[in-house]
């Protein structure tokens, strides 16, 4: 693993981040952001009736209404704190604050999220797990795929067949798969 000794010394950058009296880069527009999505709440919240009477402090909008609220606050408090503090001129957005590999995986997550009910929980995540392999290991691509195959094997066995957890099946026919594993552990009875 090879650091940049300019910008970090190997350990954690998340114990706030940055210089203490300086602005990091897009913090800024990161609490605009949360200001905002909390005001939308706030206003969502407010939206919330009682169908059974008045809206009082024992009506169904109160605590969301009181949370989203302190939620709206505080971050219009950040946004203020935030928007007077210098910005940090030896920082940049691409290389300290969103690395390629964090914008890869985030699209990784976000193409996962799209192409798991058509295509299914097996294609979707070999592909996922050989791209994230091998962009972590810089390993060969036999043992990329190797291991990719192995972890899904084992993540497919634990949450399909022994929890039976419901997953898109897409192009891959699951249900004949469980019932050869099923017929395997029943000792061919089925």
């Amino acid at each position: 693993m090879r650091i940049d000794p300019d910008h970090h010394d190997g350990t954690s950058d998340a114990t706030p981040g940055g210089e203490p009296d300086k602005r990091r880069p897009g913090e800024l527009l990161f609490a605009a952001f949360l200001t905002l999505a909390s005001l939308v709440l706030v206003r969502d919240a407010w939206g919330i009736e009682n169908s059974f009477g008045p809206n009082g402090l024992s009506s169904p909008r109160s605590i969301p209404l009181a949370t989203t609220t302190v939620m709206a606050l505080s971050a219009g408090l950040v946004l203020f704190k935030t928007a007077r503090l210098p910005l940090d001129r030896t920082e940049t957005i691409l290389k300290d604050i969103l690395p390629w590999t964090v914008t890869l995986f985030a699209a990784l997550l976000v193409a996962y999220g799209m192409a798991l009910k058509t295509l299914g929980f097996l294609p979707v995540s070999a592909l996922f797990l050989i791209v994230a392999i091998k962009v972590l290991s810089k390993r060969s691509w036999g043992w990329t795929i190797g291991i990719a195959f192995f972890a899904l094997l084992v993540i497919w066995l634990v949450f399909r067949i022994v929890f039976s957890v419901l997953m898109p099946s897409g192009i891959v026919p699951e249900a004949e798969l469980i019932q050869v594993f099923r017929s395997l552990f029943a000792g061919g009875d089925a």
